[in-house]
């Protein structure tokens, strides 16, 4: 639910320290969520440079099953986490906004309160990549970002997302 990106800084690397701590928070909360939007495409692709083109890591995009949420306050209060109130709190008792702010910067985590179909991608419980394209319009905004052209091409011609360098390379 982040703001668009802006597109004149689309071939700059991100912050890696940040990236860091993201990831580091990411596998932390494994166990009770399922990743989505930029971070999903991350975890799909194979090893590459950190270029804001590539996907969105401005926040975490998370899902948790309704009867999991319980368990997971607990997790966040404990990792340092509070709520923040945001535009949508208004429309939606599905969407709870979390953040963290330290030494490693601040981490927002975007968490969604639903069940969603997942895969494994090494290790992380990610959205199904089908699934998480129906997500861009609506819960997710850089639909133009080098992993979601690519994961739409990739399965409009049958074929998974998951591992492919085309979510990582872009399209001449």
């Amino acid at each position: 639910m982040g703001d668009p990106r802006n597109p004149k800084r689309a071939h700059e690397r991100w912050n890696l320290e940040r990236l860091r701590v993201n990831e580091e928070e990411v596998r932390a909360l494994a166990p009770w969520v399922t990743v989505s939007g930029g971070w999903a495409w991350h975890f799909m692709a194979p090893p590459h440079e950190e270029l804001k083109r590539f996907h969105d890591h401005k926040d975490v995009d998370l899902f948790v099953e309704p009867s999991r949420f319980p368990e997971l306050i607990p997790v966040l209060t404990a990792r340092g986490y509070h709520r923040i109130w945001t535009r949508f709190d208004a429309t939606s008792t599905h969407f709870y906004r979390y953040a963290r702010h330290d030494a490693g910067g601040k981490v927002l985590l975007d968490v969604f309160v639903r069940r969603v179909p997942s895969v494994d991608a090494g290790g992380i419980r990610v959205v199904d990549p089908a699934v998480l394209l129906t997500f861009y319009g609506d819960i997710h905004s850089t639909d133009d970002c080098v992993s979601v052209l690519a994961a739409r091409r990739l399965l409009a011609g049958g074929h998974s997302p998951i591992g492919r360098a085309e979510l990582v390379t872009p399209a001449c």
